[in-house]
This record gives structure tokens, sequence and C-alpha cells, in this order.
């Protein structure tokens, strides 16, 4: 046999070794800053990867090559890429699922709500934009992924109650506002996905956000 061939399937053999000793161990939390950090390029890298090239294209031993580390240290920190997507979805989900409930204003009135709602309706398409790939492939999984779908749900209703709180602090009726703020965040959510990612050449997308603003400030400001 020739001896390049034997030295790969040594290494081939070890690497195999390393991952089923690992994966039969508890997962290690990291305690020291250069193990956290570790984990967190683990987490970072992973996520980018299956946003590049969608979650069952992505195996562990390109996640551990993007990171820098071995295959072994990723079954240290993770079961598998399903618990890295889940990570990542977690740490950036401020970034990509709802981003609003993090730069939603503190101060609005039934004067200027028409201002926020513009502000926050391009918040949203900028938002889909830099983070297309990945909203695409996290959207898609909560259809065939229950803990995404829970945790997509979890982050909807954050995001509602975030808004409501607000709203109420800034003296909207809270008769029914979770519900009229959810629905209104709805109708974002939709609008952006029609101008990001439909594209109809046939409408005038300026005169559809005024609609959706119209349509969502008579919804917030007027008792239901």
């Amino acid at each position: 046999m020739d001896l390049e061939l034997i030295l790969d399937c040594t290494k081939f053999y070890y690497v195999i070794l390393e991952v089923i000793i690992i994966s039969t161990n508890n997962i290690r939390e990291p305690i020291q800053k250069r193990s956290i950090e570790k984990k967190q390029k683990i987490i970072k890298s992973g996520f980018d990867l299956i946003c590049q090239k969608g979650y069952y294209n992505t195996n562990t031993a390109e996640i551990a090559k993007a990171a820098g580390v071995s295959t072994g240290i990723v079954y240290q920190y993770f079961k598998d890429k399903h618990d890295i997507l889940i990570e990542g979805i977690k740490l950036y989900a401020g970034d990509v699922i709802y981003p609003v409930a993090n730069k939603f204003p503190t101060q609005v009135s039934k004067e200027n709500i028409k201002s926020v709602l513009k502000e926050v309706i391009n918040q949203f398409v900028e938002n889909h934009k830099l983070s297309k790939v990945a909203h695409e492939e996290i959207m898609s999984m909560t259809h065939s992924d229950k803990e995404i779908a829970n945790f997509y749900r979890e982050r909807e209703m954050y995001t509602t109650k975030v808004i409501s709180d607000i709203l109420i602090k800034n003296g909207f009726d809270k008769t029914n506002l979770e519900e009229r703020v959810h629905i209104s965040l709805n109708l974002i959510d939709d609008l952006c996905h029609e101008v990001v990612y439909h594209k109809h050449n046939e409408l005038n997308y300026e005169v559809m956000i005024n609609l959706v603003i119209d349509t969502i400030s008579n919804l917030l400001i007027h008792k239901q």
C-alpha cells in the first residue's frame, strides 16, 4: 500500500476516534477567556457558513476549518451542527429576527407615530437586505425544525411585548394592544418580503409603504 495513502488513512482514523471519544463526554462550558472566544468563533463561523451554504449543505468539518480549530474541538462545545445553528440564532437574533425590539424609540406619541413607523419600516427593509440569505435560511427551517420554530415564535412575542410596553408608557390605549402590535409587525414583515424578495415591478412600493403606515397608525391610535 502506498505510504501516503497509509498516512491519510491513519489521520482519518484518529479524527474519527477523536470525535467518538469527545462526543461520548459531556459538553464543555468554557470558563477561561480564550476558551469562550474560541466557542464564540465557532458559533459565528458556523452560523455564517450555514447561512451561506444552507444547513444541509454544511458539515461540522467545514465549520471547524472556517473557525480555525479541529473537528474535535467543535465537539467539545457542541453536540452537532444543529446546536451551533441554534446558538448562532440566539446570538444574532437581534440582528436577524425582528431587530426592531432593540431599536424601537422609547419616545413615541400619536403625533409622531407615522414618522416612527417610517423609520421602523426602513430598518426592517435594510435588515432584510443585509441578512437576506440568513433570514431565508432561518425562515425555511421554521417549517421543519420545532426548536427553531419555537425560538422564532418567542422572539416574535418578545418584540410584541417590548413595543406594547413602550406604547403604554407613552399613553397609548392598552386595550388589545398586544394583538394590534402583533398584527402591525406582521404587516411590516410582509411588506419587507414584498420589497426585498418579491419585487413586483407593477406595484408602487412608495404608495404601498404609505398605505401600511396609515393602516398601522390607525390601528394603534384608535381604541379597538
